[in-house]
């Protein structure tokens, strides 16, 4: 059975101003069981995790300070959000979904996180609203239970995974890939163990074209017992904050092809959901409602 992480908490503590296109949180697991792709049993609800395996990624100082509402000014308005004690419980809670969602993946092969993809999250600080590395704290965790021991974290959202990088940048277990908008935010980026940064307006020819040459040799040379997939959908023309010119079908047939080759190898695999910032929420959430329908046909 398809498992998915899903809490109210993805958008209610969300701050007004920030809501839209959030609510794709509450709008796709609504969009998921309508459709019939998936029913209520296909959704778990997250709690907050031991705080054993946030500092297993997080430095002590940080998570502290994020706890108790003291970020200093200048750090905080990187995040982009008004912290509050809400919107780090939130955070919290997505970590949690993120790893008993590693459990279910190696149950069943997929499992996904509706929210998560917090990849500009640093061991040391947070930035563009990401505050604790969801997928960080999962390998950590795996690795922590003896479940995994050597990690590959496929990020395709289109911004680079700056914070995943630096987390990993000395630790060989875990093998970070960022394949994103080359002009995109960040604008200073850190050193994945693999970048591939795309020029403007990349379609779906040659975007596929570079994935299908790239990930099966990369999955052969590193040996994963466990895949990580950062799927944001920022990477199609109407997104607001993405550079690149993906169409919808184009998302969709990327994500087909992660999803297959994992499933062909038979590596387990945890989805979040990433980015996705299009004028249009229909367009977000067909987007992202495309990767559950997949995983439920390759899978399922």
């Amino acid at each position: 059975m398809l498992k998915i992480a899903y809490h109210p908490i993805y958008t209610h503590s969300l701050p007004e101003g920030h809501r839209f296109p959030m609510l794709k949180y509450e709008l796709l697991p609504q969009q998921l069981v309508h459709e019939g792709t998936c029913e209520p049993a296909n959704f778990f609800e997250p709690e907050i995790p031991n705080d054993k395996y946030i500092l297993a990624v997080h430095d002590p100082e940080y998570f502290y300070d994020l706890l108790n509402i003291k970020i200093p000014p200048k750090e905080a308005r990187k995040i982009g959000f008004p912290l509050t004690e809400d919107l780090v419980e939130r955070e919290r809670i997505i970590a949690d979904g993120t790893m008993k969602a590693c459990e279910y993946a190696l149950k069943y092969g997929i499992s996904m996180n509706i929210a998560g993809g917090t990849h500009h999250a640093y061991s040391n600080k947070g930035e563009a609203f990401c505050m604790l590395n969801d997928q960080a704290i999962g390998a950590r965790y795996l690795q922590s239970k003896k479940l995994a021991s050597k990690i590959l974290i496929i990020d395709l959202d289109v911004h680079q995974g700056n914070g995943t990088a630096e987390i990993f940048k000395n630790d060989a277990s875990v093998f970070t890939f960022s394949m994103h908008g080359a002009s995109n935010y960040p604008f200073k980026k850190e050193e994945s163990d693999l970048d591939i940064a795309l020029k403007k307006g990349t379609e779906d020819k040659e975007y596929l074209s570079t994935l299908k040459q790239t990930l099966p040799k990369l999955i052969d040379e590193v040996q994963p017992d466990f895949i990580f997939y950062l799927c944001g959908v920022d990477v199609v023309a109407s997104d607001k904050l993405g550079t690149l010119a993906l169409t919808v079908e184009g998302c969709s047939a990327r994500d087909e092809f992660v999803l297959k080759t994992c499933f062909d190898l038979k590596i387990p695999i945890m989805c979040s959901m990433g980015g996705g910032y299009s004028k249009d929420i229909k367009v977000i959430i067909e987007c992202h409602a495309n990767t559950f329908r997949l995983a439920q046909k390759i899978y399922f």
